[in-house]
């Protein structure tokens, strides 16, 4: 994903606050935000941060977070397919949700692109590689030469086969000439498990996956996806710096209001969600978990989420995988 930096308002930035006018048309009543996985892990607790913020902010009091969990997520995406196009129900979704699933699917009941109407980014977090404490070394380098030397160890953990998580796997087997065979599990926890254990030797999925582990030293992350070192991983270095820019990636996490929603409605519901993204105290609850807080305007993301799905087409169809 290829972020408009001039535009977008990172984490150090300021959002202005919404005036009176833009806050008349927020919805009335309950705003119900979809999460498409189950109360807990990270996405529903992300989501549930910034609700929090929401309501002390004083705009959007009654909001409710309401879990429709599976399918990688889609579950909950197909569910604001049909919402009423008011601005009382939102999605919040990450982009292994509303990218991959495009590709991987061969009948997804919802196109993202048209039946969603985005609302704004609420941050980035970058893809990682990690190793189970086992193995006796701690460089991404190092694991490399070790596959290399024997083909048989180059399976690792993916978090959910079809996700970028998979494809990012993949990708790195090309650019660095090993050959990388993902495994796949059902999140996160199943895969931590078993590189504690020294059952895998690596696994992929999210820096909010991962982070605490890697800090509680229970497991190695050794390199992550971004073009740049992340705020919360900045002593592990990155796909860029290790000689392959071009395979940079970020995922993403987003709010989404059903197609048709009023041009007004959202535009008000971009500034609250955005200020409630950037507030002091739902910030610090972000970056804790992996998430890198970073806001836009409704066509920027719009652009964000049409960009990404090409930019993963020709790595998901060379992959030849598929969601029947």
């Amino acid at each position: 994903m290829s972020l408009p930096r001039r535009s977008l308002l990172r984490a150090g930035g300021a959002v202005l606050a919404a005036p009176a006018i833009a806050r008349a048309a927020l919805p009335q009543g309950v705003v119900r935000v979809l999460v498409g996985f189950p109360p807990g892990g990270g996405t529903d607790v992300m989501g549930r941060a910034i609700a929090e913020a929401l309501r002390r902010r004083g705009a959007l009091r009654n909001v409710v977070i309401e879990n429709r969990a599976g399918a990688s997520g889609t579950v909950a995406c197909e569910a604001l397919k049909y919402a009423p196009p008011d601005g009382t129900t939102l999605l919040f979704a990450p982009s292994a949700s509303t990218v991959q699933p495009v590709l991987t699917f061969r009948k997804l009941p919802f196109d993202p692109r048209t039946d969603f109407a985005p609302v704004t980014l609420t941050g980035t977090v970058q893809t990682c590689w990690v190793l189970s404490p086992s193995l006796p070394f701690s460089r991404f380098e190092d694991y490399v030469a070790w596959v290399k030397a024997d083909g048989r160890r180059g399976s690792f953990g993916s978090t959910a086969l079809g996700s970028s998580t998979h494809f990012f796997g993949l990708q790195l087997g090309g650019a660095f000439g090993v050959p990388l065979e993902p495994v796949g599990y059902r999140g996160a926890a199943p895969v931590i498990a078993d590189l504690t254990a020294g059952h895998i030797a690596a696994g992929c999925g999210g820096v909010s996956d991962f982070l605490t582990f890697h800090r509680d030293g229970k497991l190695r992350i050794v390199l992550t996806s971004g073009p740049r070192r992340g705020a919360t991983t900045p002593d592990i270095p990155t796909i860029a710096e290790l000689g392959h820019p071009d395979q940079a990636s970020f995922g993403f996490y987003a709010f989404y209001a059903p197609a048709g929603t009023p041009a007004p409605v959202v535009a008000a519901l971009r500034d609250e969600l955005a200020a409630a993204t950037m507030e002091a105290e739902a910030r610090a609850q972000l970056l804790a978990i992996g998430l890198e807080p970073e806001v836009s305007t409704p066509a920027e993301l719009g652009r964000i989420l049409a960009e990404d799905i090409e930019r993963w087409r020709p790595v998901v169809e060379k992959s030849g995988f598929k969601v029947d």
